[in-house]
């Protein structure tokens, strides 16, 4: 697989490339202010469309953000012009966060070209590169659906993987958090981890600057959660957005098998039937 970021100084020759499609997937947290679709709105790279992951997503769950079925994404990324024949970059307005959720769901979704922008709109901008605030009118295409299961789990599956042992749980979420020391900021969840889950907050693998970081800075990281990178990982979070950046940040390490829990605290924290634990 080869890596799976590109640099800003790769696309800003490749804006007009009729094979390159980008894509803005900038989202924040639920106590922000600010919205993907007004920061879209305010600047984004020329040519890019939005890509709201609260609306491209499963209307049957009170669950954040899942995955739609294959047809209906399909459906959403055609809209969008995103065929499977494209090279697809995606990238967010705060350098290195939600973009990854987009990147994953997007090869969850059978599309075998898609990048991330490392450092997203934060670099773009602060290297004088040109934005619009007017929004792009995409061409749609024709998508057929497709789905590769291997890259999501759900609630019954991670279940069976802690019974089993037979994959690694990694959380993306902050330590006070994982270690049950600070509220969720989402009303009604309870707080701790997984049993055996190991904890490697997001911001520990993207630089200052919003990029991610370099292979060896990964690879320390991620042996340092207690990761063995030559068995199964399933990454968690509280939404499945950060547990995507980690999926991002192992897949430039070659390791683009991982799978994202799609439901991950939201859903775990939030029944009275799942195992929690509490402390380191």
């Amino acid at each position: 697989m080869p890596d799976p970021m590109v640099s800003t100084a790769w696309l800003e020759p490749r804006l007009y490339d009729p094979d390159v499609r980008i894509v803005d997937a900038s989202w924040f947290m639920p106590d922000d202010p600010r919205t993907g679709r007004s920061s879209y709105d305010e600047a984004h790279i020329p040519g890019a469309v939005f890509f709201d992951i609260d609306a491209v997503a499963d209307i049957a769950t009170d669950l954040p953000h899942m995955l739609p079925s294959p047809d209906a994404f399909a459906a959403e990324a055609g809209a969008l012009g995103l065929s499977r024949d494209a090279t697809i970059v995606v990238y967010d307005a705060l350098g290195l966060f939600s973009a990854p959720r987009v990147w994953w769901s997007l090869r969850a979704m059978g599309f075998p070209k898609v990048f991330v922008l490392d450092g997203g709109l934060k670099v773009w901008q602060a290297e004088g590169r040109p934005v619009v605030s007017e929004a792009s009118a995409p061409s749609p295409v024709a998508v057929d659906a497709a789905f590769r299961p291997e890259l999501v789990r759900d609630l019954a599956a991670v279940q069976a993987h802690l019974a089993a042992g037979d994959a690694q749980l990694l959380d993306a979420r902050a330590g006070p958090r994982f270690r049950g020391e600070a509220p969720e900021p989402r009303p009604g969840l309870r707080s701790g981890h997984m049993p055996g889950a190991c904890n490697l907050p997001w911001g520990e693998i993207v630089n200052a600057d919003g990029t991610l970081k370099s292979e060896g800075e990964l690879k320390l990281a991620f042996e340092g959660a207690g990761v063995d990178l030559a068995r199964p990982i399933v990454t968690t979070c509280g939404s499945g957005v950060s547990a995507a950046l980690l999926a991002l940040g192992l897949a430039r390490l070659g390791r683009e098998d991982v799978a994202v829990y799609d439901g991950s605290w939201t859903e775990w924290g939030g029944r009275p039937d799942t195992a929690v634990v509490t402390g380191a």
